[in-house]
């Protein structure tokens, strides 16, 4: 092989390896996204699970207050 066909190979190597590079870049950039994406995700499934926790302490709450109620018009009642 001549000095210019290895010059050339090595030219195509060394644009090969730059769009190497650079696609390695974009997809670190678009895993970056989707970590903060997912982080995101997570914190609002959190807060949702927390909200309906509450949501549901505060059902049984007022399930007994209820419960309670009906009783004392039971015992009302029947007096």
């Amino acid at each position: 092989m001549d000095q210019q066909t290895i010059l050339e190979q090595f030219e195509f190597l060394e644009k090969k390896t730059e769009q190497l590079i650079e696609t390695c870049r974009h997809r670190q950039v678009q895993i970056n996204e989707l970590k903060q994406a997912n982080d995101l995700l997570t914190s609002q499934l959190n807060e949702k699970l927390a909200a309906e926790k509450q949501n549901d302490e505060l059902k049984s709450l007022v399930r007994e207050k209820i419960d309670s109620l009906m009783g004392r018009l039971s015992e009302f009642v029947e007096e």
